[in-house]
């Protein structure tokens, strides 16, 4: 079995406290995305789970042992990093079999390991080729492929595309989601700062925050029913827009009339006495759609993003708040400068109160 469970496990400095209170259960064959904004310590609770940084408070199992004082290399983990790592002057199948040689493997259980290894990630015709005729993705088909020959109970990627161009990012993300299909009963734990990877390969999304978890959650049921205004704004490019306002009806239907803007309805229900309340309503640029009717922002176009598939209408307050942004479907090249009233479905306007939404309360 290869489940981890991690309970109120710390990280701290000296008197820095980097992370606190951590806790989380990860299921055999789950691939677990760790997310959130630079300095938060996804990567730091990475390398604790790797044994490459000291756990300073709480446990860390896996597969029932705890494994605080375990050294790395007996965790049963292997680790992709986000530098390829491979030795230049060795040919991808030493590459990939240098770990076996030096567990003393025999040779017909490295040749079996690598060229099994070769088949899952397309590798068979590169394998007497040095790194250097090799592309960015073929590099990190490598590292992969090192990874996978030492049949771990854990794989863990450390931003592992962040260094490929745009095009390669695509066809590597991809392959892992393939690789995760080839191999439903490794458990993965993947580092990243780009949405669409976490979104595209998850199981679970564990945002991170202020040196906790903020939310843990399957991407969609993070990206609709965010808990607070952090991961509302953090899921999602672009990001979730935030308009103040008072709580003006309550009961199944809350009815927010908004700062300098009209009045927003959504299905989040309230209670009597939140009648009076400040909040944040929360919708998506996506949900926001021109309308003639009830408007719950109108506004004047301040600037214009045509991206072909859909256009960005940004809207600039008086009020000094961050601007609204809508993202329309198409090309509308023509509404810059112009008054345009917007609207979203009830289902899709969110409501915090202080910071979290009334859907969690």
């Amino acid at each position: 079995m290869a489940d981890l469970k991690l309970t109120d496990v710390a990280k701290s400095y000296g008197e820095v406290h980097v992370l606190k209170h951590i806790d989380l259960d990860i299921e055999t064959g789950e691939l677990i995305v760790f997310v959130g904004p630079s300095g938060c310590g996804k990567s730091t609770l990475l390398r604790m789970i790797a044994g490459l940084e000291k756990i300073t408070g709480g446990t860390l199992e896996i597969g029932g042992q705890v494994m605080n004082d375990v050294p790395p290399a007996q965790r049963g983990i292997a680790m992709v990093f986000q530098s390829y790592a491979l030795y230049p002057h060795m040919t991808v199948r030493e590459n990939m079999e240098f770990a076996l040689k030096i567990a003393r493997k025999s040779r017909a259980e490295i040749d079996a390991a690598v060229d099994k290894a070769a088949g899952i990630l397309q590798l068979t015709p590169y394998l007497d080729r040095l790194p250097k005729a090799l592309s960015g993705g073929q590099r990190q088909r490598v590292a992969i492929g090192r990874a996978i020959v030492r049949d771990p109970k854990v794989y863990l990627f450390d931003e592992p595309l962040s260094n490929l161009d745009a095009a390669l990012r695509v066809a590597t993300r991809i392959e892992i989601a393939q690789l995760k299909e080839a191999m439903p009963n490794s458990t993965m734990i993947y580092v990243t700062h780009d949405q669409v990877e976490a979104m595209t390969l998850a199981d679970r999304i564990v945002v991170l925050a202020g040196g906790g978890i903020a939310q843990v959650g399957a991407p969609l049921e993070l990206y609709e029913r965010p808990e607070s205004e952090f991961v509302a704004r953090f899921i999602g490019s672009p990001a979730m827009n935030l308009v103040p306002g008072e709580i003006v009806e309550t009961g199944e239907r809350t009815v927010v009339r908004l700062e300098g803007e009209g009045t927003a309805t959504s299905a989040v229900p309230s209670r009597p006495e939140d009648r009076g309340k400040r909040v944040n309503i929360g919708v998506r640029p996506e949900d926001l759609e021109i309308t003639e009717g009830a408007v719950m922002i109108d506004g004047k176009v301040d600037f214009v993003e045509a991206l072909g598939e859909v256009t960005l209408l940004y809207f600039v307050p008086e009020h000094g708040r961050d601007p609204v942004i809508a993202k329309l479907p198409g090309v509308h090249p023509d509404l810059r400068g112009r008054q345009v009233r917007l609207t979203a479905a009830p289902e899709k306007v969110h409501v915090f109160m202080d910071g979290r939404s009334l859907l969690y309360r």
